[in-house]
């Protein structure tokens, strides 16, 4: 078995030659200033030839001017087919294109953006058996389960992935200061289904997380059962003046307690 020899057109000498017009041609679309030196050319195919020059704009260091010129069989003529500027070595470009779906991240959707979902969603899965039968399709639906796609078993390990390693988790400050855990929170309303086991929604108005899905072992200071203890007062022991006291002789009466009223000139009070 032979090789197969890819064979390369030779140069045409007309189209080699022709640099001044390749030159030229880029003339007509910026400035000649802009244009440097020549840096060579290439056969692209028969009486094709590429010639390079080098770009002097700043805005574009490491690019060059590739002008592809080609002249018709038995032809004297050579013209110009094609004016573009290509990155070279160490030139400047642009990132990667991404799809959009793929540069979406949380909290993007703003006020009337649309979202829809791929059809091979992987965090969705089929909601209903498919039918033909339109009664069929009716009784489903009134039974609840009329939805086109509910969530897969991939899209509820990444929302449990998700919620849990989130600021309503338990790896949170707020959730390490908390006095006990949101599962035995009287405002703790746990969700309907699978994500039940281990996620619910706050209820109380007072928490910082009013409202939003909060994991089962996420906590914070608004518990339903957290005590506040009375503050306790240390009884203070009594100041005696010491320096100055009055000096009693031994064998004076002690003095009899005063009372709150004058027996002195008091009437009687008619007790028998």
């Amino acid at each position: 078995m032979s090789r197969t020899r890819s064979r390369t057109a030779p140069l045409d000498p007309a189209c080699v030659a022709a640099a001044d017009l390749a030159r030229s041609a880029i003339g007509e679309i910026v400035r000649l200033g802009d244009v440097g030196e020549h840096l060579g050319v290439e056969g692209e195919g028969e009486r094709v030839v590429t010639h390079y020059f080098d770009c002097l704009d700043r805005a574009y260091r490491g690019w060059r001017w590739a002008v592809t010129v080609a002249r018709a069989s038995r032809a004297r003529n050579v013209t110009v087919s094609e004016v573009v500027l290509l990155p070279g070595t160490g030139a400047l470009l642009p990132p990667e294109w991404v799809p959009w779906s793929e540069r979406l991240r949380p909290g993007d959707l703003g006020v009337g953006d649309l979202l829809p979902a791929a059809a091979d969603d992987d965090r969705l899965a089929p909601g209903f058996t498919e039918t033909d039968d339109d009664s069929d399709r009716q009784m489903i639906f009134e039974y609840g389960l009329g939805r086109a796609r509910v969530l897969s078993p991939i899209g509820r390990d990444r929302v449990v992935r998700r919620w849990h390693s989130g600021e309503s988790g338990p790896h949170t400050p707020l959730a390490h200061a908390a006095p006990a855990q949101c599962s035995t929170c009287g405002f703790y309303w746990p969700l309907a289904g699978a994500l039940g086991v281990g996620f619910g929604v706050c209820t109380n108005e007072y928490a910082p997380d009013d409202g939003r899905v909060v994991a089962a072992d996420h906590g914070c200071g608004a518990h339903s059962e957290a005590a506040v203890l009375p503050h306790q007062v240390e009884p203070t022991s009594p100041i005696l003046d010491d320096l100055a006291y009055d000096h009693l002789p031994e064998d004076s009466p002690e003095p009899e307690p005063a009372g709150s009223v004058d027996d002195a000139g008091s009437e009687p009070l008619g007790h028998s």
